[in-house]
């Protein structure tokens, strides 16, 4: 399994040219998609629903879209309201079915001079035909500051937790199976997951430790058991192997997994020939 995380900034490539086309055929191969920065109706990349567009190009997936910037964008047309939202947020795409998806709002500053826009976590749970379920996070952390990070993370970390003690989009039974309340499940909410999505932090920050674990420096990252990993590391690549940020010379999209699942990592490597925006696609290969 393929498994791809990419900032689009909104379609805008590395040329100053939007183009979800090219973007698309930059996800080529891919079984599980997690993008960042995908929009609807905005005027700067041409008012179009880019999760359609996209959907539309890439062809046989599943997908689901969690709009966390949503704002009214209706007109009238002959006297009529057409009524349609301006959003900004994440977008899982997979080829095996999405079972379930939620959309978690995370912390947010109102502050004064700096932009700071509403950001959330996308939870989906996909169902492989030849695996068991697992849980597939896309999310894009706050661009300002470590300070703007870690309240954020530590929402994360409490929904990554919570999820299986909270159960599937649905669970139990019904006093009375006639009602239609148990159509299409249940629904599982499996313990392993993965986490994907541009974090803006690099592997030497605070926020890293904080979803992973300390460094030690003669011993390495002290992962737990029950924790995340980084597939990055767990694969054999060196901290400053790559960039996912050619602009600001950084790695700083990441795909951290359930400890249980690194026996399952392969290759991890980032696309360095992608020109589809300013960030550069990061590929996880499993068995």
């Amino acid at each position: 399994m393929k498994i791809v995380s990419y900032n689009i900034q909104y379609g805008l490539g590395a040329d100053g040219r939007f183009d979800l086309k090219r973007i698309a055929g930059e996800l080529d191969g891919a079984d599980v998609i997690g993008l960042q920065e995908v929009e609807r109706f905005w005027t700067r990349s041409g008012m179009v629903d880019q999760p359609a567009e996209l959907a539309g190009f890439l062809g046989d997936y599943h997908w689901v879209y969690g709009a966390n910037l949503d704002v009214d964008a209706s007109y009238r047309e002959d006297g009529k309201l057409v009524n349609r939202r301006r959003q900004f947020g994440t977008m899982v795409l997979s080829k095996p079915p999405i079972l379930s998806s939620r959309n978690f709002p995370l912390p947010k500053r109102a502050l004064i001079d700096q932009h700071s826009i509403q950001q959330g976590l996308l939870e989906t749970v996909i169902a492989p035909t030849d695996g068991a379920p697992f849980r597939f996070y896309c999310v894009h952390l706050s661009h300002l500051c470590p300070e703007t990070r870690l309240p954020q993370i530590d929402v994360i970390l409490d929904v990554l937790q919570r999820g299986p003690e909270e159960g599937g989009a649905w669970c139990g039974g019904h006093p009375d199976p006639d009602a239609g309340w148990t159509e299409g499940g249940p629904y599982p909410m499996p313990d392993p997951l993965i986490l994907a999505g541009d974090l803006n932090f690099e592997p030497d920050s605070a926020e890293y430790d904080r979803f992973l674990g300390p460094l030690a420096p003669e011993h390495g990252r002290l992962y737990s058991q029950t924790g995340l990993v980084d597939a990055w590391d767990v694969a054999g690549n060196g901290r400053t192997d790559a960039t996912t940020h050619p602009n600001h010379e950084a790695r700083i999209d990441h795909i951290f997994l359930s400890a249980s699942l690194a026996p399952t990592v392969g290759r991890c490597w980032v696309d360095e020939t992608a020109t589809g925006s300013d960030h550069l696609p990061l590929w996880l290969e499993m068995t």
